[in-house]
């Protein structure tokens, strides 16, 4: 009952009556501000800014028409090779020799194009089928090139033509010459097999490793031309490699999909 009495004492005689209140603090005022600057900004941008995202992909510098493998039409002994790789051929050009039981025959080239490998050697042994080249559908090795990803089935459907392509190329230092751009000329329009894909590309390997997650949607990209560079290609630096970049190259693709408001995320 005692502190009950000083307590009323107190309330009845209250001390300091001159002194003002205080509401908040300085530092209190601050964090208000800029608490309120920044969900203003916030929400501006959420209905004015844009999002951008990135689809990864791996791929190959090529030849728009692609490659083709090619095989002896006869058995017998390699006596000549008659092709270098890197060479351009006509229609019909001969690539190798072959000496079987009615003579020599000639390997010549299916349609014209420039040979990127040759498996035989003279003395081997070929039989009928069997793969003695590589060769590019192409008529003159200064055409452009292009590069080839294969983009996940699921994916595909989210690339739009004439999308920006960001492409790391394998023998290119990025840190020091950047990536080569390009943007999307065309979207396959359905997946391929394991068996297309290295029917075009002329390589059962690549076929084989661009289809090891399933069937991928093939998505050209052309790349955009630069008179300023060694390679004749624009890059993220100014002057790019100094020297040009060759045909079946492996690439790593990042494609900028269409931007997205951020509002669009949260509203239904």
């Amino acid at each position: 009952m005692q502190f009950r009495q000083k307590a009323l004492s107190k309330l009845q005689s209250p001390e300091e009556l001159d002194v003002p209140v205080r509401f908040a603090r300085p530092q209190g005022r601050l964090v208000l501000a800029v608490t309120i600057v920044v969900m203003a900004v916030a929400g501006f941008w959420a209905v004015t800014g844009t999002v951008s995202s990135k689809l990864s992909a791996p791929g190959i510098l090529t030849h728009a028409e692609g490659s083709y493998v090619l095989q002896s039409p006869v058995t017998g002994q390699v006596t000549a090779v008659l092709a270098k790789e890197g060479q351009t051929l006509r229609a019909g050009a001969p690539v190798l020799g072959v000496r079987t039981q009615q003579g020599t025959r000639a390997v010549r080239a299916v349609a014209p194009g420039r040979v990127t490998s040759l498996v035989s050697k003279i003395g081997s042994v070929v039989t009928t089928g069997t793969d003695v080249a590589t060769v590019e559908r192409v008529s003159d090795a200064r055409d452009p090139l292009v590069a080839m990803l294969y983009v996940q089935g699921s994916n595909a459907s989210t690339v739009p033509v004439g999308a920006k392509v960001d492409l790391t190329v394998q023998s290119v230092p990025t840190q020091r010459f950047g990536v080569l751009r390009g943007r999307v000329l065309a979207v396959g329009r359905v997946p391929q097999t394991r068996r297309q894909i290295s029917g075009f590309l002329g390589d059962s390997q690549l076929g084989a490793q661009f289809a090891a997650k399933g069937h991928p949607v093939a998505v050209k990209v052309r790349l955009e031309r630069s008179a300023g560079t060694k390679s004749g290609y624009a890059w993220s630096s100014k002057q790019g490699p100094p020297y040009p970049i060759e045909s079946t190259t492996m690439v790593s693709g990042a494609v900028h999909l269409d931007e997205q408001r951020p509002v669009d995320w949260l509203l239904p």
